[in-house]
Formats: structure tokens, C-alpha cells, sequence
């Protein structure tokens, strides 16, 4: 739980960076809000009962659902364009895996009530700045819009069976263009030169200029298409205008995201170490949603950080730190006689704002110091009698050992400096 809440902190702290405000929704909805809006294999996973009033309910899949309702009934008060944040835990019933879980939490962010191109390039900013402020550098954010794959299906004849294939294709990493193929003929009809066509789009490879390039053609004069790949002209050159290196920025066409809601820009982000453990924070654009809900047109987009996935991946990578305290400062219980020094000195480091544990018993030192390091604490204060009587401390590093004596007298500056520099 505490490199969970650490990330969960440092999440909140990227969305806020950017103005996204904080919701709620319930983890219960109606059945009738969240079945159907996702898909066939959302509607699969869906936990449902009838509640003690008789009323056909449901448990939130996701967090973009109850989202497009709560901004059905509270847009006239909340105003547009809304952007919010919300982590909060959802439940699938999967079939468990590494990575993959029945109960997890996800932490969302969403641009609620515009279709500005700005909007879709600080999604990939927001990802971007959430990936490095987690400590991850290798990392690749993959980027499609569901327009350039509408826009080939309706150039083949296909866009009737635009779902089927689309789900076909959003397996295409995990069971080979083979069996995609197939699926895409027994799910949706489609031909074999047919089925050719969109794995040959999705196969596309090369840096982000050349797919652009190589794309061109075979959207050219199919208006959806062409709009799909004049947008993602523009989001390629606003990431790149805003520092994001190529490297962390992939174009992949064979990505198309398994929801049904998605109608546009459409983000997934892999590890580079461990990209078998699936995407860890994925989203995009999402038009209609709201529709279901209200005649008010309510565009969004947004991305969601797979917490529990990317915790996995943090423990399968030796990412994760080892600790068992929230406090970096251990304070002995030395003198049983001078429990008030003891807590005087707490009170000092706490105030200049590191947390601080006063072990509960004066037992004898190498216990508790053994403790310390058991749980992980990185200082301890030491002070007996006299140490107290000259109003001095030892403050030693737990990783190393090495230690040195620090005045006590208050303001106490010099130990505060020196637990600054020793504290993470």
C-alpha cells in the first residue's frame, strides 16, 4: 500500500499541474447506464444483481461511464469545457492474470465539452509528464485515431462491421494477424483481400514521418480517413512542440482499443522492459458517450493509469521500494525516564515536516535500531541521558551507519539540515 498511495500521489499532482479538478461518482449505477457502452466483452465482465428496492443494478466497469452520466446531469452547473480527475477502484469480471484483476484501481483524468486538437495533444502531455514523474524513463507512448481505421473500413465496404473488426484488430499483439484474419471473416464477414487491407494499414511501420507519408495513400479521398490523418499530423507536431522526444511517441496503426465509445485520437503506453504486461495507461477520444444520456453535446477525451497493472510491472522490474513505514525518522525509546524529551524532539522534526516514530518501549538499543531497519526508517535520532542533559543527539544513517553528533538547542538548524540531506 505504500508505493500504491505514492503513485496514486504522484498522479494527482500531474492532473492538478494541468487544472484537472477532482469528482466522485458511485461505485453502484443502474445496470441500464453502464450495460451496453462498452462493448460485447465489457457487457461479459459486468457485475450485476438486484438490489433489496427491487432496482436491476450494476458495479462500475470503468470510470469514463459514470463520467459521460455525471455530466449529463451536472454540465448546466459545472459548465464546459470540464476537466476532472478521479481514482477510485472498478471491478471486471476477468479471467486473472499478471496484471489483470477483478477488483483494481484506475486514476482518470478527462476533457469534458470540446473537440479541440489542444485537448487531444495534452492527453499525450498528461501521460507524457505522468510517465516521468513515476520514475519511468523507458517508455513508449503508442498513438491512433480510430477515424483513419473508420475511414479504411468505409473505403473496403466494411463500415457496417466496423465493431467486429476493430475488436479483431485490438488482439492483433496477442493471437498474430492468423487468427485476427479469421476472427474478422467469422465476426464480420470480411473477405480475405479485405481482412489483407486493414492488417496491411495495421502493419505499417517506420519512424512517425514515414507512416504519415505511407498512410497518405490509402485514405486518400475517403473524408474520414483524410481527417483522421490531418489530425494526427497535428498532435504529432504539437507533442513534439512541447519537448516530448520521438522515442517516447510511437504512431501504431494496428492499435484500436477493444471500447466501442472510443471515436477518435485513441493513446496506449507500454514499457519498454515488459510490454507483454499490456498498455498502463491508456484512453482517447470518446464523442458520443454522453449522447446516450442528454440531447447536450459533450465531447471528451481522456487516459486512465492502470495502478494495480503498473504496480505489477514495478515489482516484476525490482522498481518498487521496500519499505514498511511512512516516516523516514526513527527516535529510540532510550531513557524510560525522559519519555518527554522524547516527544519534544518528535515534535521538532515533525514540525519542519518529516515524518517522525517514537518506539513505544524503552527496550534495549540493537533492538530497536533492528527495528528500524526492518521497517525501513533512513535516521534515527539517538539521545541518552546524557546526550539529553547536554542537549545533544546521534543522528545516524540506518543504510550506512555513519553518524555524527547535532546539537538539540532549538531551533535545532544544524540537525534539520542535516536530516534534509539524508532524507528521501
Amino acid at each position: 500500500m505504500i508505493p500504491r498511495e505514492r503513485l496514486i500521489d504522484i498522479a494527482r499532482q500531474v492532473y492538478r499541474s494541468y487544472g484537472f479538478t477532482p469528482i466522485d461518482t458511485p461505485a453502484l449505477e443502474y445496470r441500464e447506464i453502464l450495460e451496453g457502452k462498452a462493448g460485447e466483452e465489457s457487457n461479459k465482465q459486468l457485475y450485476r444483481f438486484e438490489d433489496h428496492g427491487g432496482r436491476e443494478v450494476a458495479l462500475r466497469f470503468d470510470l469514463t461511464v459514470p463520467l459521460a452520466r455525471f455530466m449529463a446531469q451536472h454540465a448546466g452547473n459545472l459548465g464546459t469545457p470540464f476537466k476532472r480527475y478521479h481514482v477510485a477502484t472498478v471491478w471486471r469480471g476477468e479471467n486473472t492474470q499478471r496484471g489483470r484483476y477483478r477488483e483494481f484501481m484506475q486514476c482518470d483524468f478527462d476533457t469534458i465539452g470540446t473537440r479541440s486538437v489542444a485537448a487531444d495533444i495534452e492527453t499525450g502531455l498528461v501521460i507524457h509528464d505522468l510517465m516521468q514523474a513515476l520514475g519511468l524513463t523507458d517508455f513508449t507512448i503508442h498513438l491512433n485515431n480510430r477515424q483513419v481505421l473508420n475511414g479504411l473500413l468505409e473505403k473496403l465496404g466494411l463500415a457496417g462491421q466496423a465493431l467486429p473488426i476493430l475488436r479483431a484488430l485490438d488482439k492483433l499483439a496477442k493471437i498474430g494477424p492468423e487468427k485476427v484474419a479469421a476472427e474478422m471473416a467469422s465476426q464480420a464477414g470480411a473477405s480475405p483481400d479485405q481482412a489483407h487491407a486493414v492488417l496491411r494499414l495495421a502493419g505499417l511501420v517506420g519512424t512517425n514521418s514515414e507512416i504519415l507519408d505511407r498512410l497518405s495513400p490509402l485514405v486518400d479521398g475517403q473524408e474520414t480517413g483524410q481527417a483522421g490523418l490531418d489530425r494526427l499530423r497535428e498532435i504529432l507536431a504539437g507533442l513534439q512542440a512541447a519537448g516530448i522526444a520521438e522515442k517516447h511517441i510511437r504512431l501504431d496503426l494496428s492499435i484500436a482499443r477493444g471500447l466501442d465509445y472510443y471515436t477518435g485520437v485513441i493513446y496506449e503506453t507500454f514499457l519498454d522492459q515488459l510490454p507483454e504486461i499490456g498498455s498502463v495507461c491508456s484512453g482517447g477520444r470518446y464523442d458520443n458517450l454522453a449522447q446516450l444520456y442528454t440531447r447536450q453535446e459533450l465531447p471528451g477525451i481522456g487516459a486512465s493509469l492502470g495502478l494495480d497493472r503498473l504496480l505489477a510491472a514495478l515489482e516484476e522490474l525490482g522498481g518498487l521500494e521496500r519499505t514498511q513505514t511512512t516516516a523516514p525518522v526513527f527516535i529510540p525509546f532510550f531513557d524510560k525516564h525522559r519519555l518527554s524529551d522524547y516527544l519534544q524532539i518528535a515534535a521538532l522534526v515533525r514540525k519542519a515536516g518529516y515524518g517522525a516514530e517514537i518506539y513505544p518501549d524503552p527496550k534495549k538499543l540493537g533492538q530497536q535500531l533492528k527495528y528500524a531497519g526492518q521497517r525501513g526508517f533512513q535516521v534515527a535520532l539517538i539521545a541518552g541521558s546524557n546526550e539529553l542533559d547536554a542537549q545533544q543527539c546521534q543522528l545516524k544513517e540506518l543504510a550506512t551507519g555513519e553518524s555524527q553528533v547535532l546539537s538539540l538547542m532549538p531551533p535545532a538548524a544544524e540537525l534539520l539540515a542535516a536530516i534534509e540531506q539524508l532524507v528521501d
